[in-house]
């Protein structure tokens, strides 16, 4: 479903701030398959999420999504088969507007517009039934400003919108980071119901190692813009922190006593 072939980006080239984000990076994600991604400090995490939304060109390889070659098309775009959900919950929403023209606007994206513009009796049912699997209440709030939400609702809706039109590929942006721990487990275990339901391709960057182990089918390993760990099924089933740790300080040849390595 996502396919990376030999993809380079380096910021600043050429001057004293020259960084090589990414490095001749491969990666190929089946479909349905949940992937999530560690990695310290310039490990190119985010650079290789916003290199497959189009955020910036990269500067070599390419970028296919279910089997399209997406390379050269900006971010707007790329859109018609990405869903993504950001790390701050501010983003994502349109907070000055209802709950359920937020809903409208997700799923429309894509469609032809006419000059009509309103949410049907029957797109209003769609959507409360839809919110109504998130078990935060909010169905009842359809005509609520999403301003009012907090953070863990906003996450929640937000997710629920970027699923809406079943995406080729959902890019989760380390969408839980901002949350407290409750809030946080609650949303991503709405993310593994959304992706298992809806037979989603998903790719997860986080900061917190339990998390990349207990949540998807398959864990990526980065440092320094190169995937060096790649491990699922059963294996990935059986990791831990400290064999994560290990196996960090073995192929990277740095040694670590705690895993803020891998935290972004």
């Amino acid at each position: 479903m996502l396919r990376l072939e030999h993809i380079t980006k380096t910021f600043h080239p050429g001057t004293i701030h020259e960084t090589r984000a990414l490095q001749g990076l491969d990666l190929h994600l089946a479909p349905g398959e949940f992937t999530t991604v560690i990695g310290g400090n310039g490990a190119g995490k985010s650079t290789l999420l916003n290199a497959v939304a189009g955020v910036w060109p990269v500067d070599g390889g390419r970028i296919l999504i279910d089997g399209a070659d997406v390379t050269a098309l900006p971010e707007h775009k790329r859109a018609a088969f990405i869903g993504r959900v950001f790390q701050d919950p501010m983003m994502g929403t349109a907070p000055n507007m209802q709950i359920e023209e937020n809903l409208a606007l997700a799923n429309r994206r894509g469609k032809p517009r006419g000059l009509r513009w309103g949410v049907t009796r029957a797109e209003r049912e769609v959507y409360r039934e839809r919110l109504s699997t998130l078990g935060l209440g909010l169905e009842t709030r359809l005509e609520d400003k999403v301003g009012l939400l907090s953070g863990g609702q906003r996450q929640a809706l937000t997710l629920l919108m970027a699923s809406l039109q079943k995406p080729k590929l959902l890019l989760l942006d380390e969408h839980t980071a901002a949350l407290d721990p409750a809030t946080a487990a609650k949303v991503l275990e709405l993310s593994d119901r959304i992706v298992a339901e809806n037979h989603l391709t998903a790719l997860m960057i986080t900061h917190n190692m339990r998390d990349a182990l207990t949540h998807g089918s398959r864990i990526i390993m980065m440092h320094h813009g190169r995937i060096i760990l790649d491990i699922s099924g059963e294996e990935k089933k059986r990791l831990t922190k400290q064999d994560l740790l290990d196996r960090f300080a073995a192929l990277s040849g740095e040694q670590e006593e705690t895993d803020s390595v891998l935290l972004s």
